[in-house]
């Protein structure tokens, strides 16, 4: 059965084609409520189902925020895409998701989809990448976010801003502070710890697991304790079981009991599973924490000692930030930024 069109709408209504469109179609520019009452009724009847794209044109906005997050099955990323969520259904806004290899390049594609699909914002959330082979894609998804904001969009970023996007109208970041938190967080550590220091690390490169090791390594070093040996490895779970089985071999060979400083909280659970593999325990054997206080701890044993950061929170801030930006909320509250907590649990007690 074919759809029913907006001309056999009017036809039903008895009023013109323009006039049931700007019904239909959100207008400004309203007819009388007995014309429209009559628009809607006959629409209703014939089981007519509006055009989004008309909509979009009537109302200069589709309604519609764009997510892009590098893996939505990672719990950081879902407990953002929650305060987005939270914000957009406020602001009475539809959330449209992608997820990335974690790349600019699949970033930029996701940005030219969503751009492509007149979203009034775009929000991301994922770390830079520094490296050598993602400096021709970083210049790309700037040129695509830089053209997307020059046509009116809006583009909110949690962390560290775009490679290359300038300051123009329609961006801002949400900074998150890595380095001054792993600080925080290694200053408490060795006050309790008297052995070595390994850091889990994501891939050299990337900003946010670069940020959490400097940061650590500067903790140490406020405290007076030699830097701690890094392994680089993905910047996941598998990443951090990678990590965790390379230190386990050394660990039965060497009497000292290390603190391992996982780059987040995913990789903390890899490096444990690891451990727990090759007949090693967790804090009798290596002392170990984790970044982000993600939900998955509440089941893991024994608890990890974290740095909190207010994941859903930030995923509101930084869609609320980017909506403030157009005059969507004139009387809402600027961003109050974003702070941690350094939690010390039993993963990290003396042995």
């Amino acid at each position: 059965m074919a759809a029913s069109t907006l001309a056999e709408v009017a036809k039903l209504a008895g009023v013109s084609p323009a006039t049931a469109s700007r019904v239909l179609n959100g207008s400004a520019r309203t007819p009388g409520a007995g014309i429209a009452e009559r628009v809607r009724k006959a629409a209703e009847s014939l089981g007519y189902v509006p055009n989004l794209q008309a909509q979009a044109l009537a109302k200069s906005s589709t309604g519609l925020i764009g997510l892009i997050v590098h893996d939505i099955a990672d719990p950081y990323f879902s407990a953002i895409a929650r305060g987005v969520q939270e914000a957009a259904h406020q602001k009475r806004r539809m959330v449209l998701l992608a997820t990335t290899d974690g790349t600019p390049a699949g970033e930029k594609e996701a940005a030219a989809a969503f751009a492509a699909r007149r979203a009034d914002a775009i929000v991301i959330a994922g770390s830079r990448s520094h490296r050598a082979e993602d400096a021709a894609a970083n210049q790309d998804l700037a040129a695509e976010l830089e053209r997307y904001c020059r046509n009116g969009g809006r583009l909110g970023v949690v962390g560290q801003g775009i490679i290359g996007l300038p300051e123009i109208d329609g961006y801002s970041t949400l900074p998150v502070p890595n380095e001054e938190l792993a600080r925080q967080l290694a200053t408490e550590l060795a006050a309790g710890h008297d052995g070595p220091f390994v850091i889990a690390a994501g891939p050299d490169g990337l900003a946010t697991s670069d940020e959490r090791v400097r940061g650590f390594q500067r903790g140490l070093a406020d405290a007076g304790r030699p830097a701690a040996e890094v392994l680089h490895a993905a910047f996941n779970r598998d990443g951090g079981f990678d990590a965790g089985s390379r230190l386990a071999a050394r660990l039965r060979a060497e009497s000292a009991r290390p603190c391992i400083f996982a780059g987040n909280d995913v990789m903390a659970i890899g490096v444990a599973a690891a451990l727990r593999g090759d007949g090693l325990s967790v804090p009798e054997d290596a002392a170990l924490a984790g970044f982000d206080d993600i939900e998955w701890l509440r089941d893991l044993q024994p608890e990890l000692s974290t740095v909190g950061l207010p994941l859903e929170d930030i995923g509101r801030q930084v869609t609320l930030g980017a909506l403030l930006d157009s005059g969507a909320d004139p009387d809402g509250a600027a961003s109050a930024g974003i702070s941690g907590t350094v939690r010390l649990r039993r993963s990290t007690a003396r042995a």
